[in-house]
């Protein structure tokens, strides 16, 4: 039998259903709303196996806010009702065959990766349902991202179009020009543009720091910044050998009646 796995990015699925809700926030409109969205991800992709990984709740920040103490500083925290009513929207999605895994000192996104790539990396498919551009570095012919809310793929054409590299030099495009909305620096005075430019160049950030060639317009911005460039990339880079904890049949998808 084939494998095609599907991989909920919950948070991102729950958080945009539940801001999306008219009037008075209601967690189980929300869950009933989430629901829906599940039916047709499911109908449309046809998974053998699926699950919803879920980031934890505590209040420690993970080992990227030690390489850069500012990641994620000042993002909006999640609603308290949605907290309060996770468990309800988990037992509803439980209700459709649809198990959660919960995220235990790491990202959310490094789960998601590291159970991704293990499976795609055995020629099986895989798809991430997500609007997170940050799984984009995964990409290959056995994994695709989904962005379910605007009903695209996240694929190759797609990352050339919107930041101008490779879907494998992300990290690297994201270690240069940094992303605001994360905290993540980068090299001040080098932005989107000088990115695409540099890795045009030269294949990743590794080299470009090391290159004797550099042009003086950069030299002098990357010879100063070099180690927040460093930091700024592996913060970007998705962990991909987490210990699972749990095998493929555990996931199975089974239709409930």
């Amino acid at each position: 039998m084939s494998i095609h796995l599907v991989v909920i990015d919950a948070l991102n699925l729950i958080r945009r259903v539940h801001a999306a809700q008219p009037g008075e926030p209601d967690v189980h409109n929300t869950a009933r709303v989430c629901c829906q969205a599940l039916g047709k991800i499911i109908k449309s992709s046809i998974p053998s196996h699926i699950v919803a990984v879920f980031d934890h709740h505590s209040d420690d920040r993970g080992w990227r806010a030690e390489l850069l103490p500012h990641y994620k500083e000042g993002r909006k925290p999640m609603p308290p009702e949605l907290v309060e009513g996770m468990e309800t929207i988990q037992d509803a999605f439980m209700g459709m065959g649809v198990d959660s895994l919960l995220s235990d000192g790491d990202e959310a996104d490094d789960l998601v990766a590291t159970l991704a790539l293990k499976v795609a990396d055995r020629g099986e498919q895989v798809t991430i349902i997500s609007t997170d551009k940050g799984y984009c570095q995964l990409l290959r012919p056995t994994l695709r991202v989904r962005d379910y809310f605007q009903q695209r793929w996240l694929d190759s054409p797609f990352v050339e179009k919107e930041y101008g590299v490779k879907p494998e030099q992300l990290p690297d495009y994201w270690g240069l020009a940094g992303i605001s909305s994360s905290k993540i620096p980068g090299i001040p005075g080098i932005g989107p543009k000088a990115a695409v430019e540099l890795l045009s160049l030269y294949p990743d950030l590794e080299t470009i720091i090391t290159v004797g060639d550099l042009q003086p317009k950069w030299k002098k911005k990357v010879d100063e910044h070099h180690d927040l460039a460093i930091a700024s990339k592996q913060v970007s880079t998705l962990k991909t050998d987490l210990q699972l904890g749990f095998n493929l049949q555990d996931i199975r998808y089974r239709p409930q009646s």
